[in-house]
């Protein structure tokens, strides 16, 4: 990919969220930092980023609205470990690991309302409306995974609509709040919305993939915590679809009990039925659509960075 065009941008964000993580409480701060200083692609601030300059936006407030997004994403994930017992994420121990769930949990709150906080300073009704409402839907999101824990006959439409709850309505606001910054008209409003929306569908498909196909340390975390969790993602629902009634029902024990033991005969019938393939084919879909949307926007070296973003999100490895 070429030189990033909002990489000075990117450091000002960092600059801020480090600045906004300030808390009388230590706690509150240690925690933050560790799970903020532990990296990750920091991909929703720069879709905010890269579609207000797309259309042309410096206003200032894309740089605290960006971490923002950053706080409310990185509030999910403390909540998200707790509930899932997750251990590791991005090659560390998971804050719930190093710090407990209760310090976790509240930390995560703590993060929320240092959002909500930002939302309010920005003056932005719309902003707060488009922001308050993904929140909503991703709480949602989670408690429908919940719900479809051990649940080996879900279908690939309703596994869609979680994750498009769960992880692509965070990138469908961001990149949506990036054209409101910018005063965008509908259409390329409507337009940013539906790169975001189908590239966080994307993105969460990989992710799901690289579960049974991916390299641990390469992916800074525990291969097979989705069979663990008794999460029935793609590339299983897939795999159950294409395979013997042995090995269908092989699969679908592993789902009910959450049989973290059978990971490397449920990763070999991935394998042998094609299934990681269909997974992709899914995610290569979502990605064109993020392109088709991204073409719509004004010609410039942003626009061009949101297709070679849209693009590599289905060749990545972690």
């Amino acid at each position: 990919m070429e030189l990033d065009p909002i990489a000075a941008d990117m450091l000002h964000v960092d600059a801020v969220i480090s600045g906004r993580l300030h808390s009388g409480v230590p706690l509150v701060g240690q925690i933050s930092q560790y799970i903020l200083g532990a990296g990750g692609k920091r991909i929703r601030p720069k879709l905010l980023l890269l579609c207000c300059r797309a259309l042309g936006c410096e206003d200032k407030r894309r740089l605290e609205l960006a971490a923002v997004v950053e706080f409310i994403h990185t509030a999910t994930l403390l909540h998200d470990d707790v509930v899932d017992e997750s251990s590791l994420r991005r090659g560390l121990a998971t804050a719930n690991a190093a710090f407990g769930n209760a310090a976790s949990v509240l930390v995560g709150d703590f993060l929320y309302s240092r959002a909500f906080q930002m939302m309010v300073e920005a003056n932005s009704m719309r902003v707060m409306e488009v922001l308050a409402e993904a929140t909503n839907v991703i709480a949602e999101g989670e408690v429908l995974q919940l719900m479809n824990m051990h649940n080996a006959d879900l279908t690939q439409t309703q596994y869609t609509e979680v994750i498009r709850s769960k992880t692509a309505k965070l990138f469908e606001a961001s990149a949506r709040v990036g054209a409101i910054l910018a005063g965008a008209t509908p259409e390329h409003e409507a337009a940013c919305s539906r790169y975001g929306q189908a590239l966080g569908t994307a993105f969460q498909m990989i992710d799901d993939v690289l579960d049974y196909t991916g390299d641990a340390e390469m992916m800074g975390k525990n291969l097979g915590d989705d069979l663990r969790e008794g999460k029935a993602t793609l590339p299983l629902i897939a795999a159950m679809e294409r395979s013997t009634s042995q090995d269908a029902q092989t699969v679908r024990r592993a789902i009910e009990n959450g049989d973290e033991s059978q990971l490397a005969a449920i990763i070999a019938i991935v394998q042998n039925t094609g299934a990681a393939e269909v997974a992709m084919e899914a995610a290569h879909a979502q990605a064109e659509l993020a392109v088709a949307a991204a073409l719509e926007l004004p010609d410039g070296p942003y626009k061009q960075f949101l297709v070679e973003l849209a693009r590599q999100s289905i060749r990545r490895k972690n």
